[in-house]
């Protein structure tokens, strides 16, 4: 079972950015299938930190674009990238401290609801920037 379904309100409208943010949520997918095959404390671990780190390398290309750009929200922009990347080294401290993490509601349902909002509102003011100016 996915734990982020994938929904168009997903979509912004601009194939190349939504085939982007589409193998994002498949990767989140793929590893929490990885993990249902076994929960062992390691691969909770691995899968948190796989998460964490992917999403950061896609956060640092994308701030890259927008600063190079002189992107005029860059900072609002970047801030909601760390308020995710907090959140999601929260759960992961959480665990390392040998608390529980389920991941649908603590890693699942935050990811789902961050990335519906922030593709429809943060992402599709970048890339309408972002054609605007030609890049």
């Amino acid at each position: 079972m996915a734990l982020i379904p994938w929904r168009e309100a997903f979509e912004i409208g601009i194939e190349p950015v939504d085939h982007e943010h589409r193998e994002l949520i498949d990767l989140i997918n793929q590893l929490h299938d990885r993990l249902d095959r076994s929960a062992e404390p390691e691969i909770v671990a691995g899968f948190l930190g796989e998460i964490y780190a992917r999403i950061s390398a896609h956060f640092a290309l994308e701030e890259r674009v927008m600063r190079d750009l002189e992107y005029d929200d860059y900072a609002d922009h970047k801030d909601d990238h760390e308020a995710l990347l907090d959140d999601i080294r929260d759960i992961m401290d959480v665990f390392d401290e040998g608390g529980y993490v389920d991941l649908q509601e603590d890693l699942g349902d935050q990811l789902e609801t961050w990335f519906g909002g922030h593709f429809r509102t943060k992402d599709a003011r970048l890339h309408t920037f972002l054609e605007d100016r030609g890049a």
